[in-house]
């Protein structure tokens, strides 16, 4: 249980440490830990360092272990029996390439006034998510300066790979199971409703990926020589691919929407509250013909609604200039996302057995499978997400959005089947953040306020009977 009066005291100090808070993101902003660059495998071992430091300096019982790629930094903190979360975020970062496209080096990071009167922290990590895990650290820090303890049990897990594949990720989280698991896991590194609005992310589409390759002569043809007679390997490709959609917008693969629900009552009503213009979504990107099922809205489409896209297509002759040939092989990559209820698997053997179907008896088809995770959901009556979902809102003014996302976060589905675990994505990112291009940045209204979320995060989640599986 937490008093008002502690939950003030630790929102003053939060306020007035401000500076101390930033100048520790800048420290680590200035450690270039791109992951996927083998020159930079050191700086990835001091973020991680510099990580476990700070959480040993507030008393975690603290470690870096070492994977086969770069380390995981995991920390823990018994202050308290219960509730137990596990507190997720990564320190590597994208690298900065384009680097003439930045207007500042993008390891110093730098602060930039905006006329709307916040600040622009700029920096490769500000945002994702150097900035984002650092609020929920600085929040700790704040209980720990001024009641002597943290209100609930809290262990992290940062690690160095987010951006390269989360590669050690599952055989880590194996071998660790029994000390990691918790009631419930925490991540930051998504995004608000909007400037004003904070969100909670309660909804993630699985996603099928998928490639083919076509092949019908034993070589590319002349198409004066061979026209009419021979196949075209792009044209049943084609042939094939049309054939996915109808033209409202919907999949035509058999058993596609087997176990698809529509949207909970409260969830599409909290929907409609919610500001966003169908209209902008669209025009936006110089389009205004939403392109999904025409029953449902965009906001639907993006978040709740299963999904098929063609992302590219190759044969034939594709160099500068004109080459009559007939493609002796075609390849093509789709992705399907998919909702909860759907398994992918039997996505995936639909879809081939669809591809199969169109290809003639002296043709073949060979897929490579680009992985397959199922949808995620966050149970609605989660006592967790209810208690973080009125914590946010206090502190915001307003209503915390129960969003979905259209993408998927394969690391989610990692902590659900390795520790059975629900996860509550709660991110202070805004969607302009230029992430994983140049000149990122995040808002200093961000990091402030996600640091002041944090610490009623943690006193709202104190205020639970927990039932630690840990």
């Amino acid at each position: 249980m937490t008093s008002v009066s502690d939950l003030q005291a630790v929102l003053d100090y939060a306020d007035t440490h401000m500076e101390d808070s930033l100048a520790r993101l800048f420290e680590l902003v200035r450690i270039p830990s791109v992951s996927t660059v083998p020159a930079h495998a050191d700086d990835c071992r001091a973020a991680a360092q510099w990580l476990a430091d700070q959480l040993s300096d507030l008393g975690f019982d603290a470690s870096v272990r070492p994977t086969d790629g770069h380390p995981m930094v995991v920390g823990h903190q018994i202050d308290a029996t219960c509730p137990h979360i596990l507190f997720y975020g990564h320190y590597d970062v994208q690298p900065v390439d384009p680097l003439d496209l930045w207007e500042t080096d993008p390891f110093e990071p730098t602060l930039q006034p905006q006329p709307d009167g916040d600040t622009h922290i700029v920096g490769r990590g500000a945002s994702d998510d150097k900035g984002q895990l650092l609020t929920f650290i600085e929040a700790c820090r704040a209980w720990k300066a001024v009641t002597g303890r943290l209100p609930i049990r809290v262990s992290m897990l940062f690690e160095g790979e987010e951006e390269s594949g989360s590669q050690s990720l599952g055989l880590f989280l194996e071998k660790t199971a029994e000390e990691l698991r918790a009631d419930v896991m925490m991540v930051c590194d998504t995004d608000m409703w909007d400037r004003e609005t904070p969100a909670i992310t309660t909804m993630l589409r699985g996603l099928v990926g998928e490639e083919f390759t076509i092949t019908c002569a034993d070589r590319d043809l002349h198409s004066g020589m061979f026209g009419n007679a021979a196949r075209n390997a792009l044209q049943v490709a084609s042939e094939a691919l049309s054939s996915l959609r109808r033209s409202d917008g919907s999949v035509t693969l058999p058993g596609f929407y087997d176990g698809v629900e529509d949207l909970a009552p409260e969830i599409k009503a909290q929907w409609q509250r919610l500001p966003f213009d169908q209209g902008a979504f669209l025009s936006d990107i110089g389009l205004h013909i939403p392109a999904g099922e025409t029953a449902y809205s965009i906001m639907e489409q993006v978040w709740a609604r299963p999904s098929c896209e063609i992302h590219g297509v190759i044969g034939g002759y594709t160099e500068e200039g004109f080459k009559t040939v007939i493609p002796a092989k075609a390849t093509s990559k789709v992705s399907f996302r998919l909702v909860a209820g759907q398994d992918p698997a039997r996505i995936r053997d639909a879809f081939r057995a669809h591809i199969r179907s169109h290809v003639p008896e002296d043709c073949s088809v060979a897929f490579t499978s680009h992985g397959a995770s199922p949808a995620l959901s966050l149970p609605l009556d989660s006592p967790y997400l209810a208690a973080t979902r009125n914590a946010l809102s206090r502190e915001w003014g307003r209503e915390t959005a129960l969003a979905g996302t259209g993408g998927s976060i394969p690391i989610v589905g990692e902590f659900k089947r390795k520790l059975g675990m629900d996860t509550l994505l709660v991110g202070f990112a805004r969607f302009d953040n230029r992430i994983h291009s140049p000149n990122e940045k995040y808002d200093l209204s961000s990091f402030e306020g996600g640091i002041r979320s944090f610490v009623r995060v943690l006193a709202a989640l104190s205020e639970l009977e927990g039932n630690s599986a840990a």
